[in-house]
């Protein structure tokens, strides 16, 4: 009995300093956006309260006594643009990194202060960018906290599949896109890729340790090449300083855990490791095909004093598709899909030492991925067997230095070598459902290619209102014929008052034809893909927090890889989903292509943002109109398979006191282009992509409860996919199992739930 008391009342005591109040802490470091110089004695302050700090010798500051809630927070320093930060989440288990990159301020209006506010926008970048913090990618709606599926509310992203995270830009197809994780180049960052592209399920970077996410849906300036649409660049943090901690997790598709923590007083770490759920419930329910995947990251930071720095990067992904073929009705649905097991990672290494005037960033980088891909019929005999590895090793150097209050240059080189290893094999002549039959039966080789690039940029300022950011990017790739392109491209931004600015830009961009495209014999005849891309944009901050966007944008594309077998396919309508005999391997190219296909996507994006700040309200609207076309060898204009004329998004939410949050997303779309099915699955060319799905729409919801005790945070949620269960097409397919064409339909509604524990 007395044992018993007394554990009674250790377990008492245990429970009350567990459920004990902490206050939290902000801490960082503040610095030169262009040197990245620390500056001293920024004043900091708590948006909404008094409190504040001010930063030391090393740019590093410190507030305390903070209670658990999310807060915003602004700095300022004489001769630098004011910046402020929102949803900074506060609790009592760890403390708050912050970073501030302050640009000096180079626009002078007589009279009027030009801030910056919520809107941190990048100097050489003034158009179609969007920066997205980790708490607004994690409580997105439907998101699965996913870097990828956040982006989707973003203008001029087309609406997929909700199996699916393919990006679509501006008309643009799913191999157009770039990612940089922590600026190396990784050539898809999700789960179950698609070779040749960039889509996947979802995404295997921890979103825990993202510090924030930048995207450019076109524009981009000359630092970046090899890609025609977009650039997403993700951008890690370091560990805690303080202490190891760490985090344990449960989610709508997955579970894991992470620790993060000091080595010694100049280095860090942040590892995690995590592992789907996803067979344990396709195997309880039945489903005749089930995947399965981990991964892997670890980053290393070693500051060997205030000028120099090591990182170290390592990413690693097992992917693997089991199938369940019980009966001749699962054995005929297996029939459809293109399984791909895959290894990959992602290996970096990288130094940056810091100048007086500016800074230079040296890389080495390596990226390796291995598709064990195979198809087979309702009979299980192979239709098509892939063995390919693509390995990728990087060096690249990239200097900024400023040559004036106003001007800057940014120069940079790379080099790459790319070893690709592949055996394909059809076990027969594969005819398409069109009529067409694919040529190659066995191909089994080992390529070695080079590509290099370099690229100057200049930055300044005129007048005190005008911007201009002006480059030249070169680009070498040896396998091809047009082994060298030069790429000239120019932005302006003109500062029309402190709230409202006008921008263009014009450039021409290249792409080198994916690498699966050169396996057929004498793909090598092909030129890099050009696009000539022409934007227009106007911005009005109505607050520091609220901000509208007007962009108008026009994209010419020339020498885009077109089949000479089937004379009506061009590969910019190719390249979303999983690929195989359904899409009769029109991504892989593996058939004879020239440079020959041309098109165009123009279109008008309009969106309001407003940031959570004093107002604990957050959310974005943005419309989007917009038209793309393509030809192939035919020369008949048709519309592009990625063409959807109307986008409308709206997401946001509510921050209600400290701990609670409410949010949601809705989605308007008009519907792709496809081609109409008739008996045994056949098409005829005539009507190729001349049809339109419905429109689709769906509402996603969430709510979000944390729970800070004392040096424990506890976040759990509710997330209700397509809340009033619309079932949205996705495309239409010919049903072996009933002899009939079926529409092929979204997930209803679909709920989740998921639980962290922070540490």
């Amino acid at each position: 009995m007395k044992n018993f008391i007394k554990h009674i009342i250790l377990l008492q005591i245990f429970t009350l300093s567990l459920f004990a109040q902490s206050n939290g802490i902000i801490a960082g470091n503040i610095v030169d956006k262009t040197t990245k110089q620390p500056l001293i004695g920024v004043n900091l302050i708590v948006v909404g309260t008094t409190i504040g700090a001010a930063s030391d010798i090393d740019g590093n500051f410190r507030i305390e006594n903070l209670s658990p809630g999310t807060y915003s927070l602004t700095a300022s320093y004489i001769g630098y643009t004011e910046s402020s930060k929102s949803d900074i989440v506060v609790s009592s288990a760890r403390p708050k990194q912050v970073k501030f990159e302050l640009a000096e301020s180079t626009i002078n209006i007589e009279g009027v202060t030009v801030t910056a506010g919520y809107y941190n926008q990048i100097i050489t970048e003034p158009l179609s960018v969007t920066s997205f913090s980790n708490e607004e990618i994690r409580r997105t709606p439907g998101g699965f906290e996913d870097v990828v599926r956040a982006l989707s509310v973003i203008p001029g992203v087309a609406k997929q599949s909700g199996g699916r995270n393919d990006l679509v830009v501006r008309g643009g197809a799913p191999s157009e896109n770039l990612y940089l994780v922590d600026g190396f180049v990784v050539p898809n960052i999700n789960h179950f890729a698609t070779q040749g592209a960039t889509g996947g399920t979802n995404s295997y970077i921890d979103l825990d340790f993202i510090d924030k996410s930048t995207f450019s849906t076109g524009g981009f300036s000359v630092k970046y090449g090899d890609k025609l649409s977009s650039v997403l660049g993700v951008d890690l943090r370091e560990g805690r300083k303080d202490r190891i901690g760490g985090k344990a997790l449960i989610s709508a598709s997955q579970f894991g855990f992470n620790i993060e923590g000091p080595i010694t007083a100049n280095d860090d770490f942040i590892f995690s490791v995590r592992r789907s759920y996803l067979d344990f419930l396709f195997n309880a329910f039945g489903f005749s095909f089930v995947p399965q995947y981990y991964d892997m990251l670890f980053k290393y930071n070693y500051r060997i004093d205030n000028s120099n720095k090591l990182s170290v990067l390592f990413v690693g992904v097992l992917d693997d598709i089991n199938f369940n073929n019980n009966t001749m009705e699962d054995q005929v649905d297996n029939a459809r899909i293109l399984a791909s097991s895959q290894k990959q990672y992602t290996l970096g290494v990288s130094y940056r030492h810091l100048m007086k005037k500016g800074f230079f960033n040296v890389r080495f980088g390596r990226n390796y991925i291995a598709y064990d891909s195979f198809q087979k019929d309702s009979l299980l005999n192979p239709i098509f067997l892939n063995n390919s590895k693509e390995a990728t090793n990087d060096l690249t150097a990239d200097l900024v230095l400023k040559v004036g209050k106003s001007s800057e240059i940014n120069v940079g080189a790379g080099y790459s070598l790319i070893r690709s290893k592949n055996e394909i094999l059809f076990t027969n002549d594969f005819e398409t459902s069109f009529g067409d039959t694919l040529l190659l039966r066995y191909v089994n080789n080992d390529n070695y290619f080079h590509k290099a690039n370099a690229f100057f940029l200049y930055n300044t300022t005129l007048f005190d209102r005008f911007v201009i950011n002006a480059g030249l990017r070169g680009e070498y790739f040896n396998p091809l014929n047009t082994k060298f392109t030069v790429s000239p491209r120019a932005s302006f931004k003109y500062v029309a008052s402190s709230v409202v600015s006008l921008n263009f830009s014009a450039g021409i961009y290249r792409q080198s034809p994916s690498y699966i495209w050169l396996v057929y014999p004498g793909n090598d005849k092909l030129e890099p893909i050009r696009v000539e891309q022409y934007i227009f944009g106007a911005d009005h901050l109505f607050t520091p927090s609220t901000r509208f966007k007007l962009e108008l944008f026009y994209k010419n594309y020339n020498k885009y890889a077109a089949s000479e077998l089937r004379d009506y396919l061009v590969l910019a309508n190719s390249g979303s989903g999983f690929g195989g005999a359904e899409d009769n391997y029109s991504s892989f190219g593996l058939e004879e292509l020239s440079s020959s296909g041309t098109g165009f996507s123009r279109g008008i994006e309009i969106s309001v943002q407003q940031k959570a700040s004093d107002i604990q309200v957050y959310g974005i609207v943005s419309l989007t109109y917009s038209e793309t076309r393509f030809k192939a060898i035919d020369n008949v204009d048709r519309v592009g398979q990625y063409n959807q004329n109307w986008i409308l998004n709206l997401s946001g939410g509510y921050l209600l006191g400290s701990d609670w949050i409410f949010s949601a997303k809705f989605r308007f779309a008009s519907g792709f282009p496809y081609t109409p099915i008739y008996q045994n699955g056949t098409q005829l060319v005539s009507e190729y992509l001349a049809e339109q799905l419905p429109v689709s729409h769906s509402l996603d919801v969430r709510v979000d409860k944390i729970w800070d005790f004392g040096g424990v945070t506890l976040i759990t949620y509710i997330d209700i996919q397509n809340v009033y269960n619309r079932k949205n097409l996705n495309g239409y397919r010919w049903d072996y199992n009933e002899n009939k064409v079926v529409g092929q339909e979204e997930f209803g509604i679909l709920p989740s739930i998921g639980i962290s524990i922070e540490f």
